[in-house]
């Protein structure tokens, strides 16, 4: 009887769906946090910090983009899911 249980909710990794996610966060991932960096960099002239002052702005928008990735991986799974049923 486990076996047939086994089998009923079997399934297999869907890569096509994986690979199409992974592309698209590695795409979206560069732009993300190459904003943060150019951002902080950029705020930090206009407002005038110092080079430690900058850093950490870029620290806190490097922490907003890997929230806006989580939730982007999150929001693609349930899109292109990662596995199906055999």
């Amino acid at each position: 009887m486990n076996a047939k249980k086994l089998e009923a909710n079997a399934r297999e990794i869907a890569w096509p769906s994986v690979i199409t996610v992974v592309s698209a966060a590695i795409l979206i991932g560069a732009e993300v946090f190459g904003a943060a960096f150019a951002g902080g960099w950029a705020l930090a002239i206009l407002f005038g910090l110092s080079d430690t002052s900058a850093h950490i702005v870029q620290i806190v928008l490097f922490l907003i983009g890997v929230a806006i990735m989580i939730a982007f991986l999150r929001g693609a799974q349930r899109v292109e899911p990662f596995t199906r049923k055999i």
